[in-house]
């Protein structure tokens, strides 16, 4: 199977199969599972998550889909519009990659600066030159 590319504003109610529907103001991405099965999957796309791009080559969603909570519990990328299937994991597989995440995640925004976090002069700045 090949995946396209389709931006959208909203999230169609019916996904079509081969097709990432992108709505980036909402920062999110659907496509009907690799396998065949029909269910939808919803990726957000956001620095902690799903990174999606679009180059010559085709569409690219990283990091891989992992479709654990589905009954097909599928296990794929999409690089360059193509599917390349990985290997399945174990309910134990599965929640260390969840606690991966969550490590991941809780590194992001500790190291990421919040209006409460910047020095002095970044404040001085925003407050005068708005």
């Amino acid at each position: 199977m090949r995946f396209e590319l389709e931006r959208v504003h909203y999230m169609p109610a019916v996904l079509q199969p081969g097709i990432v529907y992108f709505a980036e103001e909402f920062g999110a991405a659907a496509h009907l599972c690799a396998c065949g099965c029909g269910t939808k999957i919803r990726t957000p796309i956001a620095a902690t998550e799903w990174c999606l791009t679009d180059d010559p080559d085709g569409v690219s969603l990283s990091p891989s889909i992992g479709n654990w909570q589905h009954p097909c519990r599928s296990h794929y990328w999409i690089t360059g519009g193509n599917v390349k299937w990985a290997g399945p994991w174990s309910d134990a597989e599965v929640l260390r990659g969840r606690e991966r995440e969550a490590i991941r995640r809780q590194r992001y925004f500790s190291e990421t600066p919040t209006p409460q976090t910047r020095g002095f002069l970044h404040k001085l700045w925003h407050k005068i030159f708005g």
